[in-house]
């Protein structure tokens, strides 16, 4: 866990919505994200998860308790322009995030809203535009782009305003392998850099990349640690409606052929390092 300070506290948050008759879709949760770490938010459909993330920028208030975002109460509307320029979003389907006619207009748009002055706009597009290789795209209108470059030219769009946290509902879910591998490598960038992520995913693999894990069950949390002490017990896991990472499949099912075959054998890599002291 990050030793750089709080940048979102959630106290004994509940949340409904009108259409759930008063039944909370979160119920109590206190959860802290620290500067510079990478948290993954996991659980079932209809755990919470979303609901969540809209409320750590202000989109959704809570019913009862406490968002505070560098202490900033997210219930009071005058702070929410300024939560929501430290708490940037990013959602499931990029084609709902993108506006511009051309991929350097959408990078320019938030930056007008903010009214920043034109040599600060040009400097931070060249720069964002390399870093996130869409140095050749600029031109170009958003609709020609593929998956990946749709997905990461909104995930330029956000970063492009100097968020503190980046949050991530599901941004690979809509992608074919090529375009998630792209928008991975860029997290994994950013992540490397000291950026501040929630990432919402049903994706094992992503979870295991996190520096932390968060498990919602019901509207609660179930888990909050590392991704290998969450991800120790497949038991667990099944029951609470999660797959496991795929190289932990694979050795949980060579195991029930007999073979002995360690525990903790989570990724690709741990494979390799088992494989190669025999």
């Amino acid at each position: 866990m990050s030793n750089k300070g709080k940048v979102i506290e959630m106290q004994g948050v509940s949340f409904s919505y009108p259409e759930t008759n008063n039944r909370f879709v979160l119920d109590n949760i206190s959860l802290t994200v620290y500067a510079g770490e990478m948290m993954v938010l996991l659980g079932p459909n209809g755990s919470g998860k979303s609901t969540l993330a809209r409320l750590m920028n202000g989109l959704l208030v809570p019913s009862s308790g406490r968002v505070l975002v560098k202490g900033l109460d997210t219930a009071q509307e005058s702070s929410r322009w300024e939560i929501r320029k430290q708490v940037g979003m990013v959602f499931q389907n990029p084609d709902n995030q993108l506006v511009a006619a051309t991929v350097e207009e959408e990078l320019a748009f938030g930056m007008e809203n903010l009214g920043l002055p034109p040599q600060e706009m040009v400097q931070r597009i060249q720069e964002i535009s390399v870093r996130l290789q869409l140095e050749q795209l600029l031109d170009l209108p958003p609709h020609r782009l593929s998956g990946g470059q749709k997905q990461r030219l909104a995930i330029a769009s956000v970063l492009i305003l100097q968020p503190q946290v980046l949050v991530l509902d599901e941004p690979t879910s809509m992608l074919d392998p090529a375009g998630r591998q792209e928008v991975l490598a860029e997290l994994h960038r950013l992540k490397l850099a000291g950026q501040t992520i929630v990432l919402v995913s049903h994706d094992m693999t992503e979870a295991l990349a996190a520096d932390r894990v968060v498990v919602l069950e019901q509207g609660k949390i179930a888990f909050d640690g590392t991704p290998r002490a969450c991800f120790a017990d497949a038991a667990w896991l099944f029951e609470k409606g999660l797959a496991i990472p795929p190289a932990m499949e694979l050795a949980r099912r060579i195991r029930q052929r007999g073979l002995a075959i360690p525990e903790g054998l989570f990724q690709v890599a741990d494979w390799v390092d088992f494989l190669c002291q025999k």
